[in-house]
């Protein structure tokens, strides 16, 4: 009797389980690219985790590049190491600095798409610091700090100008995390233009501090970029990670989520 009872109860326990909604983790979506995100100075991988995140959970592979923010050259490879790894097309994606890194490693047969978040996008010959000639310097920009070739924010630049509307919580993780940018690599030009050929995206942060949202503006215009704007500071990963989503989504050629009822 105890033999059957037990064969019962494993049987029932069989059927509540095939009723209930899957918990696992999402399977990687076999339409999706890989998505690689490529961040900006003062900040690290981790400045795109709610990104990643969220990304993830449509079941879209993500990979976040740690550039050493050396030189031009030393995070163009880093991402181009992400590229050569992925399985198949790419996306990529840059935050401020990381929008020169993506226009230069871009230029390869494996990516699809750019994503610009608040970022630069030189031309061919032009560098960083060029591209934002003729524009507001921004008021976080003004404050930048010097050391031994290496630039910094101080604590009180990131709270007013960086990331001024994220929580106390994350902004100490802002802090925590701020890597610094070489002085140089602001000096160097791309030898290409990825954006020239390949479709292109732009995600403007109208609250910018950092990158004046004129240039931005003007920017997503000169390379022909499918413009989002959102009423975010500059770390836009951070404090509107749900636009910058979606950008990546269209630019993946994937449903957003509001289409597919997922938040």
């Amino acid at each position: 009797m105890l033999r059957s009872l037990s064969l019962s109860l494993s049987l029932s326990l069989a059927a509540l389980s095939a009723a209930l909604p899957a918990t696992a983790a999402p399977r990687a979506d076999a339409q999706a690219p890989t998505v690689i995100l490529v961040h900006g100075a003062f900040a690290d991988a981790s400045s795109w985790d709610k990104v990643a995140e969220r990304l993830r959970q449509r079941g879209v592979p993500v990979v976040a590049v740690d550039n050493p923010l050396s030189s031009l050259g030393d995070d163009v490879a880093a991402t181009r190491k992400a590229i050569a790894a992925a399985p198949g097309k790419v996306v990529l994606v840059g935050h401020s600095w990381g929008g020169t890194v993506i226009t230069e490693a871009g230029d390869d047969p494996k990516v699809s798409g750019l994503v610009y978040v608040a970022a630069f996008a030189p031309d061919a010959g032009q560098t960083s610091a060029q591209q934002g000639e003729g524009f507001p310097v921004a008021p976080g920009l003004q404050q930048l700090q010097e050391r031994d070739g290496w630039l910094s924010l101080s604590p009180a630049t990131l709270a007013s100008d960086f990331a001024q509307d994220v929580a106390p919580e994350e902004l100490r993780q802002v802090e925590a995390h701020q890597l610094p940018l070489k002085a140089s690599a602001l000096g160097e030009s791309v030898t290409t233009a990825a954006w020239k050929s390949h479709p292109s995206w732009y995600v403007l942060s109208r609250n910018d501090r950092m990158l004046s949202p004129e240039l931005q503006a003007a920017t997503a215009q000169r390379i022909g970029a499918h413009l989002r704007a959102t009423d975010a500071g500059h770390v836009s990963p951070l404090s509107a990670p749900d636009a910058v989503s979606e950008a990546i989504l269209e630019a993946s050629g994937l449903p957003s989520a509001q289409a597919t009822g997922d938040h």
